[in-house]
């Protein structure tokens, strides 16, 4: 379970930027879409974190960045250990352009977790050619343990590793030098098969899923096909979602077809590592889904003659439903693309749903839908905006910043600009055209 997440000079994020999860408990809306988890020293503390955030912003805002951020720093933890180069440059650090002593100052992240019980929280600072700073901490009971430390010193040319005595941490010395300066000591202590650091390692690898719905995406239908092919659990879970959708769908059926090597490949580069080899030795299905027709007979439709939106809905549907059984933190880029609206609200009812998300799984969203500003659907500590200072950087807030009432419109005060995170465009996009947006008075963000 993701907690909070934190960055620095990262893209389009010049200063810290930090999205926390943590909902309010002056906020007795929407219970369902809050977890409670149980943790060893805040027994009788109503601590309560919710099932996913949306992320509202114009284009090129930055909305997309954050995502980025959190997919860069899992990228790091899952193949950092195959840098074999101390010259190799760390591929996922990319700092803030438009200032250009950005480039010689670390990028941060930091993340707050809950893997096995246990909340954890690590840190990382580098530049493309080093680690700065790395450090782990846990709290088994209310007290912090500080695991390790990892800190480059210019002085002596290498890192320095605390602390001197952890409480429960076996630290290895000889790893400790055998870890390359532009690699991450987590993942070589995990490559080197050490188990204490093994549920934060899969916490990154196996608990973050992130999925590109915008219209760049080639997500494929391969998932969901698989699954109806094989007769898996999910067969039909996925055939009754689309049969609920009002797309006309009965059924389903799946044929064999001759593989296109070139296909092949691009779908390989697409789909998440862990599915490749599974994916390898698969076969070439294609889906046809039955409809309702004259008489109540139902009859097959031809692949390329169905919409975009359904294309769209029967690929998201497996690893959707996938997401909620294995209780998955996922992050999507414009979760809206190519389907209504009101298809898009039922999806998250299923995330904030107790019954249909058992395993607490969450949501964190890039959106533009300003439809989903819906206190029946959504809290107003799940919103959050991304927008750019005049200088170019950009910047993350939550709505909770504008104190919004509990009957105020998030639709009309969105659009109107109230919050910002909106293009400004007082001329139109030529020139002479004038400016139909409504004006209101605008109040001031209340800063905690």
């Amino acid at each position: 379970m993701l907690l909070q997440f934190s960055f620095s000079n990262f893209r389009t994020f010049r200063g810290r930027q930090t999205l926390n999860l943590v909902a309010g408990n002056r906020d007795k809306t929407l219970p369902e879409n809050c977890i409670t988890p149980s943790l060893p020293g805040l027994t009788g503390k109503l601590l309560r974190w919710n099932k996913g955030v949306a992320i509202y912003g114009a284009n090129a805002s930055g909305k997309t960045t954050v995502l980025e951020a959190l997919e860069a720093l899992a990228d790091m933890v899952k193949l950092s250990a195959k840098l074999t180069d101390p010259k190799e440059a760390i591929a996922q650090i990319d700092p803030f352009a438009l200032d250009p002593a950005a480039a010689a100052e670390p990028t941060a992240f930091v993340v707050s977790f809950i893997q096995d019980g246990v909340r954890y929280e690590y840190r990382v600072a580098a530049t493309r050619e080093r680690i700065y700073h790395e450090s782990l901490r846990s709290f088994p009971t209310a007290k912090e343990e500080e695991w390790f430390t990892r800190d480059w010193s210019d002085e002596s040319g290498e890192h320095v590793f605390g602390p001197n005595k952890p409480e429960t941490f076996k630290r290895d010395p000889v790893l400790e030098k055998r870890t390359l300066p532009n690699a991450l000591h987590l993942s070589k202590l995990v490559s080197e098969n050490d188990k204490q650091v093994e549920p934060v390692f899969r916490w990154f690898k196996e608990r973050l899923c992130f999925l590109d719905l915008s219209a760049r995406s080639r997500l494929g239908n391969w998932f969901s096909t698989q699954q109806l092919a094989e007769k898996t659990p999910l067969k039909e879970r996925i055939l009754d979602l689309l049969r609920h959708a009002d797309i006309g769908v009965t059924g389903a059926s799946v044929r064999e077809e001759p593989r296109d090597e070139a296909e092949w490949e691009r779908i390989l580069k697409i789909i998440p590592t862990d599915k490749q080899e599974e994916f390898k030795k698969s076969k070439r299905l294609q889906t046809e889904l039955l409809h309702r027709g004259p008489g109540g007979v139902s009859l097959p439709l031809d692949w390329d003659a169905e919409s975009a939106g359904t294309h769209r809905l029967f690929a998201l549907a497996g690893p959707w439903l996938d997401i909620l059984e294995k209780g998955y933190i996922v992050c999507i880029d414009e979760l809206e693309t190519s389907m209504h609206p009101l298809m898009v609200r039922e999806l998250l009812r299923l995330f904030f749903s107790d019954k249909e998300n058992a395993n607490r799984a969450q949501i964190l969203f890039t959106t533009h839908n300003p439809l989903l500003l819906d206190l029946t659907l959504i809290r107003r500590d799940q919103v959050w905006f991304a927008d750019k200072d005049d200088e170019g950087a950009a910047h993350i807030y939550p709505l909770t910043d504008y104190e919004p009432r509990q009957g105020e419109s998030l639709v009309r005060g969105y659009l109107a600009g109230r919050y910002g995170a909106v293009p400004f465009v007082p001329s139109g996009l030529l020139s002479g055209e004038t400016d139909t947006l409504p004006v209101v008075e605008e109040k001031e963000p209340v800063h905690e």
